[in-house]
Protein backbone atom coordinates (compact mmCIF):
# COMPACT_ATOMS: atom_id res chain seq x y z
CA UNK A 1 0.00 0.00 0.00
CA UNK A 2 1.29 2.95 -1.02
CA UNK A 3 1.42 6.35 1.46
CA UNK A 4 1.13 9.60 1.69
CA UNK A 5 0.91 12.65 3.86
CA UNK A 6 -2.09 14.27 2.31
CA UNK A 7 -3.56 13.16 -0.97
CA UNK A 8 -6.40 15.67 -2.83
CA UNK A 9 -8.51 14.30 -4.85
CA UNK A 10 -9.14 17.11 -7.34
CA UNK A 11 -6.99 18.75 -9.77
CA UNK A 12 -9.12 22.16 -10.53
CA UNK A 13 -8.62 25.26 -8.20
CA UNK A 14 -9.42 24.10 -5.50
CA UNK A 15 -7.42 21.48 -5.27
CA UNK A 16 -4.26 22.55 -6.24
CA UNK A 17 -4.40 25.61 -3.98
CA UNK A 18 -4.51 23.10 -1.16
CA UNK A 19 -1.89 20.89 -2.45
CA UNK A 20 0.29 23.82 -3.03
CA UNK A 21 0.06 25.35 -0.04
CA UNK A 22 0.45 22.43 1.88
CA UNK A 23 3.66 21.29 -0.20
CA UNK A 24 4.91 25.21 -0.04
CA UNK A 25 5.17 24.25 3.67
CA UNK A 26 6.72 20.74 3.45
CA UNK A 27 3.73 18.48 3.41
CA UNK A 28 4.14 15.57 0.52
CA UNK A 29 1.32 15.80 -1.51
CA UNK A 30 -0.01 13.48 -4.10
CA UNK A 31 -3.13 15.06 -6.13
CA UNK A 32 -5.52 12.39 -8.53
CA UNK A 33 -7.74 13.47 -10.83
CA UNK A 34 -9.88 11.31 -12.97
CA UNK A 35 -9.14 14.14 -15.66
CA UNK A 36 -7.01 13.65 -18.64
CA UNK A 37 -5.61 17.30 -18.16
CA UNK A 38 -5.37 19.18 -14.54
CA UNK A 39 -6.86 22.49 -14.30
CA UNK A 40 -10.45 21.75 -13.84
CA UNK A 41 -12.76 24.48 -15.00
CA UNK A 42 -10.26 27.11 -15.24
CA UNK A 43 -9.08 26.27 -18.54
CA UNK A 44 -12.42 26.83 -20.02
CA UNK A 45 -12.44 30.11 -18.70
CA UNK A 46 -11.69 32.34 -21.63
CA UNK A 47 -13.00 35.43 -19.79
CA UNK A 48 -11.34 37.95 -17.80
CA UNK A 49 -11.98 37.82 -14.01
CA UNK A 50 -12.92 41.12 -12.09
CA UNK A 51 -12.18 41.93 -8.68
CA UNK A 52 -9.21 42.88 -6.86
CA UNK A 53 -5.53 41.79 -8.26
CA UNK A 54 -5.48 39.43 -5.21
CA UNK A 55 -8.39 37.88 -6.59
CA UNK A 56 -6.48 37.63 -10.17
CA UNK A 57 -8.46 40.37 -11.67
CA UNK A 58 -8.12 40.54 -15.29
CA UNK A 59 -6.49 37.50 -15.88
CA UNK A 60 -8.08 34.68 -18.15
CA UNK A 61 -9.27 31.15 -16.41
CA UNK A 62 -6.57 29.61 -18.58
CA UNK A 63 -3.63 31.84 -17.79
CA UNK A 64 -4.57 31.13 -13.95
CA UNK A 65 -5.03 27.15 -14.44
CA UNK A 66 -1.42 27.49 -16.27
CA UNK A 67 -0.19 29.34 -12.91
CA UNK A 68 -1.34 26.91 -10.43
CA UNK A 69 -0.16 24.22 -12.40
CA UNK A 70 3.48 25.62 -12.78
CA UNK A 71 3.78 26.70 -9.04
CA UNK A 72 2.48 22.74 -8.19
CA UNK A 73 5.64 21.35 -10.14
CA UNK A 74 8.20 24.09 -7.88
CA UNK A 75 6.79 22.83 -5.52
CA UNK A 76 6.92 18.86 -6.16
CA UNK A 77 3.56 18.44 -6.16
CA UNK A 78 3.13 14.66 -7.84
CA UNK A 79 -0.10 15.30 -9.76
CA UNK A 80 -1.78 11.85 -11.19
CA UNK A 81 -4.07 12.24 -14.21
CA UNK A 82 -6.58 9.55 -15.46
CA UNK A 83 -6.52 8.23 -12.12
CA UNK A 84 -10.48 7.60 -10.12
CA UNK A 85 -10.86 7.57 -6.88
CA UNK A 86 -13.02 4.78 -6.23
CA UNK A 87 -13.54 4.86 -2.60
CA UNK A 88 -12.42 6.38 0.94
CA UNK A 89 -12.50 4.43 4.11
CA UNK A 90 -11.23 4.71 7.39
CA UNK A 91 -7.71 5.65 8.55
CA UNK A 92 -7.33 7.56 5.24
CA UNK A 93 -7.45 4.58 2.64
CA UNK A 94 -8.99 4.51 -0.44
CA UNK A 95 -8.81 2.89 -3.44
CA UNK A 96 -7.60 4.62 -7.12
CA UNK A 97 -7.98 3.28 -10.47
CA UNK A 98 -5.28 4.38 -12.42
CA UNK A 99 -5.74 3.11 -16.01
CA UNK A 100 -6.49 -0.26 -15.59
CA UNK A 101 -5.33 -1.09 -12.54
CA UNK A 102 -6.69 -0.86 -9.06
CA UNK A 103 -4.14 0.81 -6.53
CA UNK A 104 -4.74 0.82 -2.74
CA UNK A 105 -3.36 3.89 -0.69
CA UNK A 106 -3.78 5.73 2.59
CA UNK A 107 -3.07 9.44 3.52
CA UNK A 108 -2.76 10.96 7.07
CA UNK A 109 -5.01 13.74 5.47
CA UNK A 110 -7.36 14.08 2.28
CA UNK A 111 -8.74 16.80 0.41
CA UNK A 112 -11.71 15.99 -1.61
CA UNK A 113 -11.84 18.77 -4.29
CA UNK A 114 -14.33 16.93 -6.75
CA UNK A 115 -16.33 20.26 -7.96
CA UNK A 116 -20.05 19.94 -8.85
CA UNK A 117 -21.79 18.56 -11.59
CA UNK A 118 -24.77 20.19 -13.87
CA UNK A 119 -28.25 20.09 -13.32
CA UNK A 120 -30.45 19.29 -16.32
CA UNK A 121 -34.02 20.07 -16.98
CA UNK A 122 -36.27 17.24 -18.29
CA UNK A 123 -38.76 18.44 -20.80
CA UNK A 124 -40.09 16.69 -23.98
CA UNK A 125 -37.60 16.61 -26.57
CA UNK A 126 -34.56 16.89 -23.57
CA UNK A 127 -32.24 13.78 -24.93
CA UNK A 128 -32.47 15.29 -28.73
CA UNK A 129 -28.93 15.76 -29.81
CA UNK A 130 -28.51 18.98 -29.58
CA UNK A 131 -29.48 19.69 -25.97
CA UNK A 132 -26.33 20.18 -24.47
CA UNK A 133 -25.30 21.68 -20.72
CA UNK A 134 -23.13 24.72 -20.68
CA UNK A 135 -20.13 23.10 -19.62
CA UNK A 136 -20.42 20.64 -22.54
CA UNK A 137 -20.82 23.42 -24.72
CA UNK A 138 -17.39 25.94 -23.27
CA UNK A 139 -15.53 22.42 -23.43
CA UNK A 140 -16.38 22.21 -27.48
CA UNK A 141 -15.68 26.03 -27.86
CA UNK A 142 -13.16 26.91 -25.68
CA UNK A 143 -10.90 23.17 -25.63
CA UNK A 144 -11.72 21.78 -28.66
CA UNK A 145 -12.23 24.85 -30.73
CA UNK A 146 -15.23 23.45 -31.95
CA UNK A 147 -18.80 25.70 -32.54
CA UNK A 148 -21.89 24.13 -30.36
CA UNK A 149 -24.29 25.39 -32.57
CA UNK A 150 -25.23 27.93 -35.50
CA UNK A 151 -28.02 29.25 -33.38
CA UNK A 152 -28.43 28.83 -29.29
CA UNK A 153 -31.39 29.38 -27.39
CA UNK A 154 -29.68 29.70 -23.51
CA UNK A 155 -31.89 28.12 -21.02
CA UNK A 156 -30.75 29.74 -17.11
CA UNK A 157 -29.38 33.41 -16.54
CA UNK A 158 -27.43 32.97 -13.81
CA UNK A 159 -23.22 33.89 -14.21
CA UNK A 160 -22.62 30.33 -16.15
CA UNK A 161 -25.82 31.38 -18.37
CA UNK A 162 -24.56 34.57 -19.34
CA UNK A 163 -20.89 33.65 -19.35
CA UNK A 164 -21.61 31.37 -21.92
CA UNK A 165 -23.99 32.92 -23.69
CA UNK A 166 -21.27 35.75 -24.62
CA UNK A 167 -18.62 33.07 -25.05
CA UNK A 168 -21.31 31.60 -27.80
CA UNK A 169 -20.74 34.50 -29.18
CA UNK A 170 -17.51 34.89 -29.98
CA UNK A 171 -17.18 31.60 -31.35
CA UNK A 172 -19.46 32.51 -34.11
CA UNK A 173 -22.73 31.44 -33.28
CA UNK A 174 -25.78 33.44 -32.76
CA UNK A 175 -27.60 33.37 -29.43
CA UNK A 176 -31.53 33.89 -30.05
CA UNK A 177 -32.23 34.34 -26.32
CA UNK A 178 -31.63 33.78 -23.15
CA UNK A 179 -34.76 32.68 -20.92
CA UNK A 180 -35.13 32.18 -17.11
CA UNK A 181 -38.13 31.40 -15.00
CA UNK A 182 -36.78 33.60 -12.20
CA UNK A 183 -38.18 37.29 -12.50
CA UNK A 184 -35.27 38.46 -12.47
CA UNK A 185 -31.76 38.07 -14.05
CA UNK A 186 -29.43 35.79 -11.50
CA UNK A 187 -25.62 36.65 -12.96
CA UNK A 188 -23.50 39.75 -12.18
CA UNK A 189 -25.08 43.02 -13.99
CA UNK A 190 -20.84 43.34 -15.59
CA UNK A 191 -22.07 40.09 -17.46
CA UNK A 192 -25.31 40.50 -18.61
CA UNK A 193 -24.75 44.01 -20.10
CA UNK A 194 -22.01 42.55 -22.35
CA UNK A 195 -24.76 40.25 -23.58
CA UNK A 196 -27.37 42.84 -23.85
CA UNK A 197 -25.31 45.09 -25.64
CA UNK A 198 -24.60 42.43 -28.46
CA UNK A 199 -28.27 42.37 -29.11
CA UNK A 200 -29.40 39.04 -27.11
CA UNK A 201 -32.64 39.33 -25.61
CA UNK A 202 -33.37 38.40 -21.86
CA UNK A 203 -36.77 36.51 -21.59
CA UNK A 204 -37.44 36.46 -17.58
CA UNK A 205 -40.11 34.31 -16.42
CA UNK A 206 -40.02 31.88 -19.22
CA UNK A 207 -39.45 28.50 -19.27
CA UNK A 208 -38.49 26.01 -21.77
CA UNK A 209 -41.87 24.17 -22.52
CA UNK A 210 -40.25 21.46 -25.79
CA UNK A 211 -37.47 20.95 -28.03
CA UNK A 212 -38.66 19.93 -31.45
CA UNK A 213 -37.13 17.72 -34.21
CA UNK A 214 -36.60 14.37 -34.70
CA UNK A 215 -33.55 13.45 -35.04
CA UNK A 216 -32.20 16.43 -34.00
CA UNK A 217 -33.14 19.88 -32.41
CA UNK A 218 -34.21 21.72 -34.50
CA UNK A 219 -36.29 24.10 -33.26
CA UNK A 220 -37.77 25.03 -29.46
CA UNK A 221 -41.10 26.83 -27.94
CA UNK A 222 -40.47 28.79 -24.76
CA UNK A 223 -43.53 29.87 -22.19
CA UNK A 224 -44.22 32.38 -19.70
CA UNK A 225 -44.34 31.36 -16.06
CA UNK A 226 -46.52 33.11 -12.94
CA UNK A 227 -45.25 33.96 -9.30
CA UNK A 228 -46.55 30.33 -8.75
CA UNK A 229 -43.89 28.57 -11.51
CA UNK A 230 -46.81 27.43 -13.64
CA UNK A 231 -46.78 28.12 -17.11
CA UNK A 232 -49.10 30.64 -18.44
CA UNK A 233 -51.41 29.55 -21.43
CA UNK A 234 -51.38 31.14 -24.80
CA UNK A 235 -47.79 33.00 -23.60
CA UNK A 236 -45.91 30.72 -26.18
CA UNK A 237 -42.94 31.62 -28.52
CA UNK A 238 -41.31 30.04 -31.08
CA UNK A 239 -37.40 30.18 -31.73
CA UNK A 240 -35.81 28.17 -34.79
CA UNK A 241 -32.41 26.91 -33.08
CA UNK A 242 -30.07 23.48 -33.75
CA UNK A 243 -28.86 23.94 -29.88
CA UNK A 244 -30.33 24.33 -26.49
CA UNK A 245 -27.87 24.97 -24.20
CA UNK A 246 -28.69 24.27 -20.05
CA UNK A 247 -26.88 26.72 -17.47
CA UNK A 248 -29.81 26.10 -14.36
CA UNK A 249 -27.21 25.50 -11.82
CA UNK A 250 -24.61 23.07 -10.43
CA UNK A 251 -24.82 20.22 -7.37
CA UNK A 252 -21.96 19.50 -5.30
CA UNK A 253 -20.34 15.62 -6.12
CA UNK A 254 -19.94 14.46 -2.51
CA UNK A 255 -20.38 10.96 -3.68
CA UNK A 256 -17.25 9.74 -2.21
CA UNK A 257 -17.99 12.03 1.44
CA UNK A 258 -21.13 10.20 1.77
CA UNK A 259 -19.23 7.07 1.42
CA UNK A 260 -16.23 8.02 4.09
CA UNK A 261 -19.16 8.78 6.31
CA UNK A 262 -19.22 12.73 6.69
CA UNK A 263 -21.97 14.46 8.21
CA UNK A 264 -24.10 16.02 5.00
CA UNK A 265 -27.32 18.89 5.35
CA UNK A 266 -29.02 20.10 2.99
CA UNK A 267 -28.08 24.06 2.10
CA UNK A 268 -30.25 24.96 -1.09
CA UNK A 269 -27.93 28.62 -1.31
CA UNK A 270 -24.68 26.69 -1.70
CA UNK A 271 -26.31 23.85 -4.42
CA UNK A 272 -27.99 21.11 -2.14
CA UNK A 273 -26.43 18.43 -0.47
CA UNK A 274 -22.77 19.53 1.14
CA UNK A 275 -20.77 18.40 3.89
CA UNK A 276 -20.94 19.98 6.97
CA UNK A 277 -17.14 21.55 7.72
CA UNK A 278 -15.36 24.17 10.02
CA UNK A 279 -13.64 27.27 9.56
CA UNK A 280 -10.43 24.60 8.24
CA UNK A 281 -12.66 23.10 5.94
CA UNK A 282 -12.00 20.13 7.93
CA UNK A 283 -15.51 17.45 7.97
CA UNK A 284 -17.03 15.71 10.43
CA UNK A 285 -14.81 12.47 9.58
CA UNK A 286 -11.23 14.16 11.45
CA UNK A 287 -8.65 14.02 8.36
CA UNK A 288 -10.90 15.10 5.78
CA UNK A 289 -11.35 18.29 4.28
CA UNK A 290 -13.09 19.73 1.15
CA UNK A 291 -12.32 23.10 -0.46
CA UNK A 292 -14.41 24.40 -3.41
CA UNK A 293 -17.91 23.65 -5.08
CA UNK A 294 -18.37 20.41 -3.50
CA UNK A 295 -18.44 22.69 -0.49
CA UNK A 296 -20.75 24.65 -1.57
CA UNK A 297 -21.54 26.14 -4.81
CA UNK A 298 -19.44 29.56 -5.41
CA UNK A 299 -17.00 31.09 -7.37
CA UNK A 300 -13.41 29.84 -8.53
CA UNK A 301 -11.54 32.84 -6.14
CA UNK A 302 -13.72 31.78 -3.46
CA UNK A 303 -12.66 27.62 -4.11
CA UNK A 304 -8.70 28.89 -4.73
CA UNK A 305 -8.99 30.66 -1.32
CA UNK A 306 -10.97 27.45 0.80
CA UNK A 307 -8.02 25.25 -0.95
CA UNK A 308 -5.76 27.01 0.41
CA UNK A 309 -6.99 27.37 3.98
CA UNK A 310 -7.42 23.81 4.14
CA UNK A 311 -4.04 23.54 2.96
CA UNK A 312 -2.70 25.65 5.71
CA UNK A 313 -4.68 23.85 8.11
CA UNK A 314 -2.77 20.51 7.42
CA UNK A 315 0.50 21.79 7.27
CA UNK A 316 -0.22 22.91 10.45
CA UNK A 317 -2.04 19.97 11.82
CA UNK A 318 1.02 17.83 10.40
CA UNK A 319 3.83 19.93 12.39
CA UNK A 320 4.82 21.48 9.49
CA UNK A 321 3.63 24.88 11.17
CA UNK A 322 3.55 26.62 14.08
CA UNK A 323 0.07 27.36 15.64
CA UNK A 324 1.09 31.74 15.51
CA UNK A 325 1.95 31.64 11.88
CA UNK A 326 -1.26 29.32 10.85
CA UNK A 327 -3.27 31.57 12.97
CA UNK A 328 -1.73 34.85 10.96
CA UNK A 329 -2.14 32.76 7.54
CA UNK A 330 -5.73 31.82 8.03
CA UNK A 331 -7.02 35.64 9.11
CA UNK A 332 -5.41 36.62 6.20
CA UNK A 333 -6.82 34.14 3.80
CA UNK A 334 -10.45 34.99 5.81
CA UNK A 335 -10.02 38.58 5.12
CA UNK A 336 -9.42 37.66 1.25
CA UNK A 337 -12.71 35.53 1.35
CA UNK A 338 -14.66 38.41 3.29
CA UNK A 339 -13.87 40.25 -0.08
CA UNK A 340 -15.62 37.94 -2.25
CA UNK A 341 -18.27 37.50 -0.10
CA UNK A 342 -19.88 40.38 -0.23
CA UNK A 343 -22.86 42.24 -2.11
CA UNK A 344 -26.23 41.02 -2.37
CA UNK A 345 -24.86 37.50 -3.67
CA UNK A 346 -22.09 37.08 -1.57
CA UNK A 347 -23.67 37.90 1.32
CA UNK A 348 -26.16 34.82 0.81
CA UNK A 349 -23.29 32.64 0.59
CA UNK A 350 -21.41 33.98 3.30
CA UNK A 351 -24.68 33.47 5.66
CA UNK A 352 -24.84 29.51 4.13
CA UNK A 353 -21.01 29.35 5.24
CA UNK A 354 -21.53 30.89 8.77
CA UNK A 355 -24.43 28.13 9.32
CA UNK A 356 -22.46 25.52 8.18
CA UNK A 357 -19.28 26.21 10.71
CA UNK A 358 -22.47 26.52 13.42
CA UNK A 359 -23.49 23.36 13.34
CA UNK A 360 -20.11 21.66 13.26
CA UNK A 361 -19.96 21.08 17.24
CA UNK A 362 -23.26 19.47 17.00
CA UNK A 363 -22.39 17.01 13.94
CA UNK A 364 -19.60 15.59 15.21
Amino acid sequence: MLRYEMICVGAGPAGLAAAIEAAKNGVQVVVFDENDRPGGQLFKQIHKFFGSREHRAKERGFNIGQAFLDQARETGVEVTLNAVVLGIYENGAMNVMIGDQVKQVRAQKIVVATGAAENMVPFPGWTLPGVIGAGAAQTMANIHGIRPGNKILMVGSGNVGIIVGYQMLQAGSRVAAIIDAAPKIGGYAVHAAKVARAGVPFLMSHTIKQAHGKECVTGATVIQVDSSWQPVAGTEKEFEVDTICIAVGLNPTTQLLGMAGCKMTHVPTLGGRIPVHDLDQETTVKGIYVAGDVSGIEEASTAIIEGRIAGLAIAHRLGYMDDGTFRKEREKQSQSMKGLRSGSHGERRAKAKEYLNAIMPAAI
